[in-house]
């Protein structure tokens, strides 16, 4: 039990990562928030988690807007009584473009959900760890965010590119207040969101080129990450960067 006694919100918890992430903390001990845009699916995954006899609830959450998380943290609060444990883990992706051809509506959503989420996220969340003595964040980037940039789409690795900068400045300036922040990057992960950032062959083909392990990763590898970023088990790390990524970044 990693995370026994320990509540958490997983944003985008209602499919793929999200969803996987809410059953492993729940399995190592937590209670665990749902908290997805899509209230509905997000209802099926914590009725998962509790057919598997974990806990969990489900709360709709935008994570753009920022009285949707006030509701969030303070339903918590009441329910619970606080939140030890935040991952900033929704997020958005698509085709891989060229710079001339993303429309300026299409960075500006990469950026709201991917950048802007995670920061008011952190920034509600801040008070409420200061209150308890301490808190853990972790943020749900991607290998797009430290390099390989040549075979990115521009709106995509500047908005995870944003969320590495983030987790480093919070990571800094609360240390003293026993908050932890680390960035998980995975490289491509065998999912729904990778299928789509990846639907034409060519561009998967030449994506796996780019993996030195020559596969994409299996959910189960990055949630352990998660887990172990979350967990006391990393009681001393805070501002780090975590490559989960089939050791791309070492070409």
């Amino acid at each position: 039990m990693r995370l026994e006694g320990k509540r958490a919100i997983v944003t985008g918890g209602a499919n793929g990562l999200g969803a996987a992430i809410a059953r492993r903390f729940a399995v190592e001990g937590a209670r665990v928030a749902i908290a997805d845009i899509d209230d509905r699916a997000g209802m099926v995954s914590a009725d998962a988690v509790a057919t598997a006899g974990g806990q969990a609830c489900s709360l709709r959450l935008d994570v753009t807007r920022e009285e949707d998380w006030a509701l969030v943290v303070a339903d918590l609060a009441k329910r619970w009584g606080g939140i030890d444990i935040l991952v900033n883990n929704a997020a958005i992706a698509s085709g891989l473009t060229r710079i001339e051809d993303r429309s300026p509506e299409d960075w500006d959503r990469s950026m709201a959900i991917n950048a802007k989420g995670p920061f008011l996220g952190t920034r509600m969340l801040l008070p409420v760890f200061r209150r308890q003595g301490g808190g853990t964040i972790v943020n749900i980037s991607s290998v797009a965010g430290l390099g390989q940039s040549q075979i990115m789409d521009p709106a995509y690795a500047c908005s995870k590119a944003a969320l590495t900068m983030l987790t480093r400045i919070t990571a800094a300036q609360h240390a003293d207040e026993g908050v932890r922040c680390n960035s998980i990057h995975p490289g491509p992960i065998d999912s729904d969101l990778a299928r789509i950032a990846y639907s034409d062959g060519d561009a998967f083909a030449r994506r796996l080129l780019r993996l030195p392990l020559g596969r994409l990763a299996k959910i189960d590898e990055v949630v352990s990450a998660i887990l172990f970023l979350a967990s006391d088990e990393s009681s001393y790390i805070t501002g780090a960067a975590l490559p989960v990524d089939g050791a791309a970044l070492v070409q």
